[in-house]
């Protein structure tokens, strides 16, 4: 399931450069169930052979890949079964196979659930409120972009005071009069949801769908989990069951380095100081047409690494310029400037590189680019992105 990102309105876009850990459904499940919302029975299996056996215990069945990521029904990654042999079947198929690039090792098999309607409900981090945020819709088993473009009118949002928590008057009253289920029972479902969120240092919590059945029960059939990494430390015995993060092989290579490195599909090189300030060059690269290739971040003592991180972005075959961008505030823009300087001229790359510098130390870091170069920084940072973007593309600089 895609992550509600759109509806929230985010400050900038979502680049994958977060500091959070995924949860596969079977790691998040539990949670809700100690929280007291219902879930279906089932167990991991890691073969079509256990997939078989789990079946003949619980009857008709749906197996689901474990994937930290969404959309896994699309790729033919949920299946449902009546049968132990149709079990080991699915298994066969599913097992092995690549879905958001994860590849698929485990199966959630769970007993199939009688479905009278199809709800939603998440509660996640709000950028806009700088608070928690419910969001609820009748209408569920849908991606909730597409659900808040063709109903946006039936999909609930609701602030909360992170101090307060979520406060039943108010959720009672933000509920759409007709629902297919009980309202009580569906408002206490709701605190649950927010408890879990609250307790775990959640980023988003989401179940979807959260099905009523014949009877009226409500029975949570998926569960999203994303939980802040400040937070893990809180929650060792919930970070054991977190999903790894998939890193390229530069990736691990600047984490052993000690490098903030995230390596993107774009064209333009990034390096600067400061995450912020990272980001926003970034932001800044797709604002004028362009496709950043890497988060590389060289502030405080990064900048003593400039050579192998210079090297970790020019490893990247689809980097076709460089874009330096330095605001120097208690760290010193020239200091800085050295060591890319020389990292530049040992490595000798044959791809145009553009500056951009700032505050502390800019007259002397400038000077040094000048001279030791031949380059002459641009005064803005827009002129810097543009020439970069427009290198990038191949036009003469």
């Amino acid at each position: 399931m895609a992550t509600p990102c759109d509806i929230v309105e985010p400050f900038g876009p979502c680049w994958g450069i977060d500091s959070s850990m995924n949860f596969e459904e079977h790691a998040a499940k539990p949670l809700l169930r100690t929280a007291g919302i219902a879930t279906p029975r089932g167990l991991l299996a890691a073969s079509p052979a256990e997939a078989e056996r789990i079946a003949t215990t619980l009857g008709p069945c749906v197996l689901k890949a474990q994937v930290p990521t969404g959309k896994r029904g699309k790729a033919g990654g949920i299946k449902r079964t009546h049968t132990p042999a149709e079990a080991k079947s699915a298994a066969t198929a599913i097992l092995g196979m690549s879905i958001g690039g994860h590849r698929v090792e485990r199966l959630l098999v769970e007993a199939q659930v009688p479905i009278a309607h199809e709800l939603y409900a998440a509660v996640l981090n709000d950028p806009a409120s700088k608070g928690p945020l419910l969001l609820f819709s009748a209408r569920g088993g849908m991606d909730i972009e597409d659900i808040a473009a063709a109903h946006p009118d039936e999909l609930v949002r609701l602030t909360c005071d992170i101090r307060t928590g979520l406060d039943a008057r108010s959720l009672q009253a933000a509920l759409p009069p007709d629902l297919p289920c009980d309202r009580g029972k569906l408002a206490d479902l709701l605190l649950r949801l927010y408890a879990v969120y609250a307790d775990s240092d959640a980023e988003l919590v989401e179940i979807n769908p959260l099905v009523v059945t014949g009877t009226g029960d409500l029975i949570a059939l998926d569960c999203k989990l994303t939980v802040d990494d400040g937070a893990l430390a809180r929650h060792e015995a919930l970070a054991e069951t977190g999903a790894p993060e998939k890193l390229t092989a530069l990736e691990i290579q600047a984490g052993r380095l000690g490098l903030k490195f995230v390596e993107l599909d774009g064209s333009v090189g990034v390096l600067a100081n400061g995450a912020g300030l990272t980001m926003t060059t970034m932001d800044a690269v797709r604002h004028f047409g362009g496709s950043p290739a890497n988060f590389m971040e060289i502030g405080g003592e990064s900048y003593t690494k400039a050579t192998p991180a210079l090297e970790l972005v020019l490893s990247n075959p689809r980097v076709k310029c460089l874009l330096v961008n330095f605001c120097g505030a208690f760290a010193r823009t020239d200091v800085m400037v050295e060591g890319v300087i020389k990292a530049w001229l040992e490595l000798q790359p044959k791809i145009p590189i553009f500056f951009t510098i700032h505050g502390t130390g800019e007259d002397e870091a400038i000077a040094m680019v000048k001279e030791r170069l031949g380059i002459t920084p641009f005064d803005l940072m827009d002129n810097a992105v543009k020439a970069a973007v427009a290198a990038a593309r191949g036009a003469p600089t």
